[in-house]
């Protein structure tokens, strides 16, 4: 069956306190509207920056209980249509992003969308549609929707894009999925701390995974096999994204440490995708075209 999650029911942060606003089952689709980043606060490019209510910043869709999806599975989320808005918006200032501390005053871009492109001043950039937020609800507390971890979060990893599987953990009964924060387009980093920030709808299907120990979040899409990992520091980060996909090496197929170090030096790609989150996110990539030649399959 295919359900709408409507823009109104938003979440600011990831617990399992949230209540669901929808049931599905393994193996349904949802269409979720989501709102930009900003909750759709930008209007103008004159409007004054510091007038932004900051507690409606990075919502997020949902949550969606996914019946049979239990603690220690894994839920597969199926991207498989971003449709957005016609216009984005930009901003960047003074303490936002690595470039922050040289700036003096807020700016404000609006971002028209035409013709499957991001129209700036100066130039056309092709669009590359992504969701920054995504996850499921952790354990225990509750994490800021604005906040990477573990449970996926505000990771802006542009591999998350349609057509692409996103591999989260689950960590309460029903995963408790969310999402939000869509970009028309963004490079790696998100140096200036927004990408092309959209409103969307999003339509996902769920597939719920019993029995794998894999690490997540992880992705797989028609090209590359992706670990990603978020941690206070890049540093951390990095390493802990290598150590994931030679976890996910090791349990799919027996590898060991040198054998999977040797494969990541000659094949892969450590990737940075955000360092202006309180988390910063790095991805591991490695070619799904090896995976398979060692008996990889992927039929969802």
């Amino acid at each position: 069956m295919i359900f709408n999650v409507p823009k109104g029911q938003i979440i600011y942060a990831m617990s399992a306190e949230n209540s669901p606003v929808l049931t599905v089952k393994d193996g349904d689709t949802a269409v979720f509207t989501t709102y930009d980043c900003f909750e759709n606060q930008i209007t103008t490019e004159e409007q004054d920056f510091g007038r932004l209510n900051w507690d409606r910043i990075n919502p997020a869709t949902g949550p969606v209980y996914v019946e049979g999806a239990e603690p220690g599975d894994l839920l597969a989320v199926n991207i498989q249509k971003i449709d957005l808005a016609d216009h984005g918006v930009m901003t960047t200032g003074p303490d936002l992003g690595v470039m922050g501390k040289s700036l003096t005053s807020n700016v404000i871009r609006i971002i028209p969308i035409r013709d499957g492109k991001a129209i700036f001043p100066d130039f056309e950039l092709p669009l590359n549609p992504m969701i920054g937020v995504i996850g499921t609800a952790p354990a225990s507390g509750s994490v800021p929707c604005g906040t990477p971890g573990e449970h996926g979060g505000n990771m802006d990893c542009k591999r998350i894009a349609e057509g692409s599987f996103l591999i989260l953990p689950v960590n309460v009964p029903g995963a408790l999925f969310a999402l939000g924060d869509l970009h028309a387009a963004m490079g790696d980093g998100e140096i200036g701390v927004c990408g092309v920030e959209i409103a969307a709808e999003v339509t996902v299907s769920f597939t719920v995974l019993k029995g794998k120990q894999w690490p997540a979040p992880m992705i797989v899409d028609s090209e590359r096999i992706i670990a990603i990992a978020s941690e206070d520091d890049l540093d951390a980060a990095a390493e802990r994204a290598v150590y994931s996909m030679a976890q996910f090496l090791e349990v799919e197929f027996g590898m060991d440490k040198a054998e999977s170090a040797i494969l990541m030096t000659a094949a892969g790609q450590l990737a940075i995708c955000q360092v202006v989150d309180p988390k910063k996110t790095v991805r591991m990539e490695i070619p799904r075209w090896i995976a398979e030649k060692k008996g990889f399959q992927w039929d969802l």
